[in-house]
This record gives C-alpha cells, sequence and structure tokens, in this order.
C-alpha cells in the first residue's frame, strides 16, 4: 500500500515501512511527464512550487502531519528507475519473508 500516512497511521504495525522520497525537481520532472502525456502542458517551475508547497503544508498540518515512522527504511529514489525501486522493495520484503 501506498500514502503519505500509511505507515505511522494506517498500518502502524506492518512488518515492512518504506518511505519514499525524491528531491523535488525530479518529483516535478516526473509529474509533468505523466501530465504531458495525458495532453497537460505545464511549466517544470510551476510544479516544483506546487509540489514544496504541498510539503510544507502536509508536514506542518496538525492532524496527521507527514513524517516517517521511526522503523520506515527511507529509500531516495531521485536516482533511480522504477524498476531498481521494485527491485530494492522486494529484496526487502523476500529478506522478511524468509526470516
Amino acid at each position: 500500500l501506498e500514502g503519505r500516512d500509511i505507515g505511522t497511521v494506517v498500518f502502524p504495525d506492518a512488518d515492512l515501512k518504506i518511505f519514499l522520497v525524491a528531491e523535488v525537481s525530479e518529483r516535478a520532472r516526473r509529474r509533468q511527464k505523466d501530465l504531458k502525456e495525458s495532453g497537460v502542458d505545464i511549466e517544470l517551475e510551476t510544479l516544483i512550487d506546487e509540489l514544496a508547497k504541498r510539503d510544507e503544508y502536509d508536514s506542518k498540518r496538525i492532524v496527521s502531519p507527514l513524517r516517517k515512522a521511526e522503523n520506515a527504511i527511507l529509500l531516495d529514489t531521485s536516482n533511480m528507475t522504477i524498476d531498481e525501486q521494485v527491485e530494492f522493495i522486494v529484496a526487502k520484503a523476500n529478506a522478511i519473508i524468509n526470516t
């Protein structure tokens, strides 16, 4: 499952928690690519600004602020392909299953 508070609120006792992060510029680039494929053209700087504002709001909100669970693995995906991300997560899951 994925979500901004899956590991802290929804499933706090999960055996495996991965906290995915990426540089705001990379997240904006990915979002711009997705939007462009849907026919929406938007400036990269606009997306960077919107994502930065959302991050700030989410991390400072009073109810359920965005935070990494203490026992979550931090995975910075800024320089990873989707296949590399999946490989990393599957390896961590298999390590738990095989213990």
